[in-house]
């Protein structure tokens, strides 16, 4: 079983790729939140499990994080892109 780990940090428009962002930034999203990430990847269809009192080891506050279980048939890259685009959909 494969277990993906997505901070809210890999998909935050808001932030460099040194501080954390992963996604280019015209798929990513200002200040996503964990509930919004696991909707997201329960769209996608992935079993998701939220830990909401994990720290981005780069950030000082915690947002949490989601953890995608079973997401071995695509690579980490596709699903946080698939995932961005799912809550930029979401919030509109």
């Amino acid at each position: 079983m494969v277990e993906n780990v997505i901070w809210p940090a890999y998909l935050d428009a808001e932030l460099s790729r040194n501080e954390g962002r992963r996604v280019p930034r015209t798929v990513a999203v200002p200040e996503p939140t964990v509930d919004e990430i696991a909707r997201a990847a329960g769209q996608v269809g992935y079993d998701v499990a939220i830990e909401r009192e994990k720290t981005y080891p780069r950030e000082y506050s915690p947002r949490g994080r989601v953890l995608v279980k079973d997401a071995d048939d695509d690579g980490k890259s596709d699903l946080l892109q698939a995932i961005a685009a799912y809550v930029s959909a979401i919030r509109e």
